[in-house]
């Protein structure tokens, strides 16, 4: 496989037979996926996509539409689709991974065998808070810290503040921006993770998932906030692990 700065695979795995690609959520890089190899199945290669304005992609601005983005994504994904693989996004990412879902049925004919989605209400539900991404740099950072996904010591650095806005700004206008377009539902089944403290996405959210799909579907919910995917990271791969093995076993 050569060089690509959209695709970091933490742990190259030569040997599996699985990939499971993971897409983070908004101000978020590759690094929060960093560790997962180490909790998955040995079967697993674990490649987690870079947006541009971060990691590897630093010098690329960070694009501000979702259509725009998952059709970037799409074209450098297709060499790692020669196995079967599933998709994991968290927030921002669920989003992404599920329009790129339909994206790649619909110009390439390929499909995940599973759809992991992660602290995101269901696509067709519409958004209802005022848009962040057009809020004043102070005003911006003051959500921030409501939303409690930034740590301390960035919120009050100057420098990474400076860095990080612009990055922040053009993912929440990805989110903010998105217009739901009915199609097919997915054939490939959907698990849905949610935070039972989560005030940004409700059970009811999460639960409209269902109608995405014509297969399998499923809801866990943790006791946890938004960012579950770190406070709760050891049970979420745990039960990521149990769908992973359902596959091996059924191939």
């Amino acid at each position: 496989m050569t060089f690509n700065s959209w695709v970091i695979c933490p742990q190259p795995n030569p040997q599996a037979n699985l990939r499971l690609f993971c897409f983070c959520y908004a101000g978020g890089s590759s690094a929060i996926f960093r560790t997962w190899p180490n909790h998955l199945p040995s079967n697993v290669e674990v490649c987690a996509v870079e947006y541009p304005g971060r990691g590897r992609q630093i010098k690329l601005a960070p694009l501000p539409r979702l259509e725009s983005l998952v059709q970037a994504i799409a074209p450098v994904l297709i060499p790692y689709l020669d196995k079967p693989f599933a998709f994991f996004g968290h927030s921002m990412g669920g989003l992404v991974s599920f329009e790129l879902t339909r994206l790649l049925r619909s110009q390439y004919s390929l499909a995940p065998f599973h759809l992991f989605i992660s602290a995101r209400r269901a696509p067709q539900i519409p958004l209802t808070k005022p848009p962040l991404h057009v809020l004043s740099d102070h005003d911006l950072i003051h959500e921030l810290r409501n939303l409690n996904g930034t740590p301390k010591a960035v919120l009050e650095s100057t420098e990474l503040m400076q860095m990080f806005l612009p990055i922040l700004r053009a993912d929440f206008a990805v989110l903010e921006t998105y217009i739901y377009t009915q199609k097919q539902p997915l054939e490939c089944p959907i698990t849905v993770f949610g935070g039972l403290q989560d005030q940004e996405v409700s059970h009811e959210e999460l639960q409209a998932w269902q109608e995405q799909t014509i297969a399998a579907f499923s809801l866990h919910e943790f006791n946890s906030d938004h960012f579950f995917i770190h406070s709760h990271q050891q049970s979420l791969l745990k039960l990521i692990s149990q769908e992973l093995q359902m596959r091996k076993r059924s191939s």
